[in-house]
């Protein structure tokens, strides 16, 4: 009925798989829940552990395949007609988060489910803030307002799906670095007439980076971002970063958005990395590197 797939990458994730197999067990259902390690150098002694639980594999990959393709291989492993897949540093909020999407299944028989994401309450230390408020402010939108723009309200972190979608429409190989892979898979979801269901059945996001550590993902995901543009794998309906990039430069301002990035990104990174960061210097930030890269 239900393969869970879980790729792994310098995480221990045996804690997750122990509560996932706990509530699949308790709702008496066929299922698996298969991990597959993304060539890792840390925690390879406690996801070892995964495959002590019945229905349950581990395996590791002899190297990196980046996120994306790991999940498709885990995909053609998966033997039941729904997908479960969930990033590895995530955490159900609910002991009924299995049977919660059981539920959907057995009544709607949805093709496409995102749960949502939330981040735990209690305010991280300094260096971990910027994730922590960015999430909350970002990625943990209620249920109804996710409803009003399903595709690019939604995530892959805790995302069900129909296998034969799944497989029909995989993750897109060639995206091999970190960054809008969502993005793109979400988009030709979308693009082929199918609308993500949103319910409320949220996974917490644990794992949080330092802001040093996530301002540097984040200029790797805005490099990555202009090549999905260069690819014609994202437009401007798609990003709305690409979007605001794009009234930019059609009233020929991007030179001076450049320059007064430059002149004021030292200020804006101390901003980001102290006790108070803004989301909204964070979206200048991002604004004024994506610009700084696609005219270089």
């Amino acid at each position: 009925m239900l393969s869970i797939l879980i790729p792994i990458y310098n995480y221990n994730a045996y804690p997750l798989v122990q509560e996932l197999h706990k509530q699949c067990m308790e709702s008496e259902i066929d299922f698996e829940i298969l991990c597959q390690d993304d060539a890792s150098n840390e925690f390879l002694q406690e996801n070892q552990k995964i495959s002590s639980l019945e229905k349950t594999q581990f395996q590791s990959n002899n190297s990196n395949l980046g996120r994306g393709k790991n999940i498709n291989t885990l995909n053609k492993k998966a033997q039941f007609a729904y997908l479960l897949i969930l990033d590895c540093d995530t955490f159900p909020k609910n002991s009924s988060f299995i049977k919660n999407y059981l539920e959907i299944i057995q009544i709607e028989k949805p093709e496409i489910v995102f749960g949502g994401i939330e981040y735990e309450h209690n305010k991280p230390i300094k260096e971990q803030l910027l994730r922590w408020v960015y999430g909350n402010k970002r990625e943990a939108i209620p249920v109804e307002i996710r409803k009003k723009n399903p595709n690019k309200s939604a995530l892959t972190s805790n995302l069900l799906i129909k296998k034969s979608i799944f497989t029909k429409y995989p993750f897109d190989d060639t995206i091999t670095k970190y960054g809008y892979e969502d993005l793109c898979f979400l988009t030709v979801l979308e693009s082929n007439g199918m609308a993500v269901t949103h319910i409320e059945n949220p996974t917490y996001h644990l794992n949080l980076e330092t802001s040093l550590q996530f301002l540097n993902k984040t200029k790797i995901a805005l490099e990555n971002l202009v090549f999905l543009i260069d690819s014609k794998k994202i437009n401007q309906q798609n990003s709305r970063l690409f979007a605001t990039y794009e009234i930019l430069r059609k009233f020929k301002l991007t030179t001076l958005f450049g320059i007064l990035f430059n002149k004021t990104e030292s200020k804006i990174t101390l901003n980001l990395q102290s006790e108070k960061p803004s989301v909204f210097l964070f979206d200048l930030y991002k604004l004024g590197y994506f610009s700084k890269i696609r005219r270089s």
